[in-house]
């Protein structure tokens, strides 16, 4: 039995979630580089190892969900079929993040505030948006393999979303999780699907050059033949 389980077992939290919530009670109270791990296993109850099975760092606890998050949007992914609209897909995996937001609002507007004010998040927080952006690029870059421009495409049409989803989740957090966060999410992403979306417009094919053959008697002046050539071309 995991020790998650055996804690459940017990009416206590899990221990990750006790983890979570002491390191987000003393964030405020002491501020986030003042508080160290020894002050967030103290007051879980728990011991050092403790932390360090369920976070790699400090920052880590305040993202926990965000692995959890990505491996569901990467199986999202996985899971396609050549049906599937490319760009529609990518859109609704990133809903997959707006609904780990939308779970727990207070939680989520409390971090969005820790990490505007630690300049260490804000880098941590870049480098997780930057894993959901390579995910949605690799999707469709395996979709648009056989585009002219696919891999220019994937990864434009990566970007799009992930600053679409972000944008409209922002304004959201601003407003300390009030109303509904998917109406702006979603309003964003159709943005994305509209300019994105649909069937690819054929790839350009070069008319053939016309080739002209001028046949001229030996020893004709030079401007004879380009007299000759300008007439084969209709210039004449």
């Amino acid at each position: 039995m995991s020790s998650e389980k055996a804690e459940a077992g017990t009416g206590k939290p899990p221990i990750r979630d006790a983890l979570v919530a002491a390191a987000f009670q003393l964030f405020p109270e002491r501020g986030y580089e003042q508080t160290t791990v020894d002050d967030i296993v103290a007051l879980a109850g728990v011991g050092r190892r403790s932390f360090f099975r369920y976070f790699p760092s400090k920052e880590d606890v305040v993202f926990p969900d965000h692995e959890r998050c990505l491996a569901d949007m990467t199986a999202f992914l996985a899971d396609s079929s050549d049906d599937d609209e490319p760009v529609r897909r990518v859109c609704d995996a990133a809903r997959l993040v707006l609904r780990m937001y939308a779970e727990n609002p207070a939680f989520s507007v409390q971090r969005y505030r820790l990490t505007k004010q630690v300049p260490g998040l804000r880098a941590y927080e870049l480098s997780v948006v930057w894993r959901y952006e390579r995910a949605l690029a690799e999707y469709l870059r395996r979709r648009f393999a056989a585009r002219r421009d696919g891999t220019l495409q994937a990864d434009v049409i990566a970007a799009a979303v992930v600053a679409a989803h972000n944008n409209a989740l922002r304004c959201w957090l601003r407003s300390d999780g009030q109303g509904e966060a998917g109406a702006a999410v979603g309003h964003a992403l159709d943005y994305v699907q509209s300019a994105f979306g649909g069937v690819p417009a054929p790839p350009v094919v070069e008319e053939p050059e016309d080739v002209v053959v001028v046949v001229s008697r030996r020893g004709a002046p030079l401007w004879r033949v380009v007299q000759e050539i300008e007439t084969a071309l209709g210039r004449g």
